[in-house]
């Protein structure tokens, strides 16, 4: 490992992340009853711009009134090039921010984003004499965004996870897109000639590199990585493909646009019980190899080391964290 030590954002469970309207009251009662570990409320794409200010209200009135239980919330702000921004900002924390465990940022571009952020949340959280800080939670969207992502997930303190935002990211980039968060069936490989034999067409992931850039990033600033949303949520064998390819990248969640959504990501991003066995496996055996001055030892016919030590410790870990719920 290196001499420089990440410190780790706080722990918190981030499976599912349901995005909830401000603009919609009837959903909030339900959000709450959801199995979603964070709900985050927004201001922003989700609400037309005529109802953002009764929006925030909504959102205050349900963080003080709404019985939350144990989830983790979050409130999605406007983005900084919008003059929504500030009074969401400003309108929301003044009034509840000590209901408050995250703020959603869009479409951050630069680290400056980040740092406006949290001057306003300093100073407001230092005004009304609030104890608990709170997080800030950035989506990039954007090619501005990627291109400074390593500057971005080592911005702040309060920074706890990048999420990818593909809509938008799509439309920054210019990509060729057939929906929101789902394959083209354009993007693949045509395999070589072979005499008169057929040529086989082999479908790929578009977005491959961008999630594997921001998994890179938070993990290297102690950040978890999120995935973004699924636009057909009338497709739950397409949400779960994409879940997986992000969980089997490093992704900890992924967003639901729809309850449909919120067991299949629950469900993906939880280890199964054959997993968390095995882990527990390879810590006793690890244990007792140490136990003996061995660094490396065989179970089930594969060698482990240290390395499997942590990768073993980090599902553990979560099937605890879920066990708590």
């Amino acid at each position: 490992m290196s001499f420089k030590q990440v410190i780790p954002a706080p722990a918190r469970l981030n499976r599912c992340e349901l995005a909830v309207p401000g603009s919609n009251t009837k959903l909030f009662e339900k959000a709450a009853k959801s199995a979603a570990d964070v709900i985050f409320l927004d201001l922003e794409d989700a609400v037309a711009p005529d109802d953002k200010p009764q929006a925030r209200k909504n959102i205050v009135q349900a963080l003080h009134d709404v019985d939350w239980g144990n989830k983790i919330l979050s409130v999605r702000i406007n983005g900084l090039d919008t003059h929504y921004m500030y009074r969401d900002v400003v309108d929301v924390v003044e009034a509840a921010g000590d209901k408050l465990d995250l703020v959603m940022v869009p479409k951050v571009g630069t680290a400056a984003d980040l740092y406006a952020v949290d001057m306003l949340l300093t100073q407001i959280e230092t005004a009304k004499g609030f104890k608990k800080r709170i997080g800030i939670e950035a989506i990039i969207e954007t090619a501005l965004g990627m291109q400074n992502i390593d500057e971005i997930a080592a911005s702040t303190p309060r920074l706890e996870s990048l999420h990818f935002g593909v809509a938008d990211y799509a439309a920054s980039t210019r990509a060729r897109t057939v929906g929101i968060g789902g394959p083209n069936p354009m993007y693949g490989v045509l395999t070589d000639k072979d005499g008169d034999r057929p040529r086989d067409f082999h479908w790929g992931d578009m977005w491959h590199y961008a999630i594997s850039r921001m998994v890179v990033a938070a993990r290297a600033n102690g950040l978890r990585p999120i995935d973004g949303p699924f636009g057909d949520f009338s497709d739950a064998d397409g949400y779960r493909a994409q879940a997986n390819r992000a969980a089997i990248l490093g992704c900890e969640g992924k967003w639901a646009i729809h309850p449909s959504q919120i067991p299949l990501a629950n469900d993906v991003f939880t280890p199964s019980e054959a997993e968390v066995t095995k882990a527990r496996r390879i810590l006793e055996a690890m244990a007792e190899a140490q136990a003996k001055g061995q660094g490396a030892v065989a179970l089930d016919g594969r060698l482990i080391d240290i390395a499997s030590i942590r990768q073993a410790e980090a599902i553990v870990r979560q099937a605890e964290a879920i066990a708590r719920g």
